[in-house]
């Protein structure tokens, strides 16, 4: 299968990527064109995004931390039954994991080397004109094989300022077309919070932000010529073992706005290995599927709504009650913290959680952590036996105050180098920082 596609990039994060990303898929789907959506690198925020524009979420496409099988697989989902996929990219162009140069980082670039996929620059042109221009056309000379073929110029103050780096940029670098000028547009604002961007379904209006922000893009964007740059992917998809094996063949994974951090491939190579997985609300007081034989926790926010989830009747007894008939649960991140004994919030209020793990979590005071991290099983879990690898990434300011007992992984950073063994496990039950993206 053919999958054609473009990879939007930026010099940075800030630049504008998601606001382009999102009014182009729905300015092409408004034009009837059937329109894939794709993220780079570890980010479960934007592809919700993506699903408002498009009706269904982007899929995740990580060179460093999922092996080539599944991201030939990846790609092949995101444009099966399209007729173009957008890929958009994480942070800049060369940003990734710190690894040699040369080594395969996960960034922006190296996704559009693998895919073979043209790059779109969006750029965030206040301030600048002719120096704009050079940073595209330093972008475009970095490293053979990345072929930056136009930019999206974001923040235009007007016809003069985009005149001015198209004259520019003719001169540095004459094979980058401007496809499209957008102008500054307060409106058009996504908030953040310390993990990135707010929440697609806690934003306010968000169908109305999708339909403003393509009636933008389409507006000030060459549509026709955009599309005309897309390539098929140099990938071919195979058949592949799940990215994580099941947790058993009965899964209930909580799913609301505190656990919202769960990719989309990994549930589905649950289901593609046999496993029923089920869905349960924490927000709503409602307990896990007690038929079921597993309970997985994703990331989220639950320091958020730390005393609702404290204070409801069924979610956090519903727990108690399938670690004590047997069943595998795992949380992640911030389901992590969930299966601990209490969680401080930011304001320095502590709550008691499930109590299935010895640990406790606190928010106040806390620091980033972030970057890739290669895990193996300290002991034989549901995952596979001793020394079996993964590899996935942290990313949280919540800190552990106390943790007892047995690790759950040894880790190592991008490059290799060791780490304090993360996580904690009794029992059946487990979970650490550590999101899991694909096995090593």
């Amino acid at each position: 299968m053919s999958v054609h596609g473009l990879v939007l990039a930026a010099p940075s994060s800030g630049s504008g990527k998601t606001l382009a990303a999102l009014g182009l898929m729905a300015a092409l789907s408004a034009r009837g064109l059937r329109v894939g959506a794709a993220k780079v690198g570890p980010d479960y925020i934007d592809p919700a995004f993506h699903a408002a524009a498009l009706g269904q979420a982007g899929v995740t496409l990580d060179s460093w931390a999922m092996r080539p099988a599944t991201l030939a697989d990846a790609v092949a989902r995101a444009g099966r039954g399209r007729d173009l996929v957008i890929a958009e990219g994480v942070m800049g162009l060369f940003d990734g994991a710190d690894v040699p140069f040369g080594a395969d980082d996960g960034s922006t670039a190296e996704v559009a080397l693998q895919t073979g996929w043209p790059v779109v620059l969006v750029q965030d042109v206040r301030g600048s004109s002719a120096t704009a221009a050079a940073v595209a056309a330093g972008l475009a000379r970095a490293r053979p094989g990345i072929g930056i073929k136009g930019v999206i110029l974001n923040r235009v103050a007007g016809p003069r300022h985009r005149a001015m780096i198209e004259r520019a940029l003719a001169g540095f670098a004459p094979d980058i077309a401007v496809l499209g000028a957008l102008p500054t547009t307060p409106a058009l604002h996504l908030p953040s919070r310390h993990l990135g961007l707010v929440q697609a379904r806690e934003h306010p209006d968000l169908a109305a932000f999708v339909r403003t922000a393509a009636k933008l893009v389409a507006g000030h964007v060459d549509l026709d010529r955009l599309v005309a740059l897309a390539q098929p992917s140099r990938l071919n998809a195979t058949e592949t073992a799940p990215p994580i094996p099941p947790l058993g063949q009965r899964i209930a994974v909580a799913e609301d706005e505190a656990f919202a951090f769960a990719y989309p491939h990994v549930i589905e190579g649950w289901r593609r290995a046999g496993a029923l997985v089920s869905f349960f609300s924490p927000l709503a007081d409602q307990g896990p599927d007690l038929t079921a034989d597993a309970v997985y926790l994703p990331g989220g926010y639950p320091e958020l709504y730390a005393a609702r989830l404290a204070a409801g009747n069924a979610f956090l007894p519903g727990l108690r009650r399938c670690a004590e008939r047997g069943a595998a649960i795992f949380g992640e991140c911030g389901g992590y913290m969930v299966l601990g004994k209490s969680m401080t919030d930011a304001d320095g209020l502590t709550h008691p959680m499930a109590g299935l793990l010895p640990v406790a979590t606190s928010m106040a005071g806390g620091r980033l952590c972030m970057g890739y991290r290669t895990a193996a099983l300290v002991e034989a879990t549901a995952w596979g036996q001793a020394g079996a690898g993964f590899r996935g990434h942290e990313f949280h300011l919540a800190a552990e105050v106390e943790r007892h007992g047995a690790a759950l992984f040894r880790l190592s950073d991008a490059a290799g180098r060791a780490l304090p063994d993360g996580g904690a496990r009794v029992g059946t039950v487990a979970g650490s920082f550590f999101h899991m993206i694909d096995q090593a």
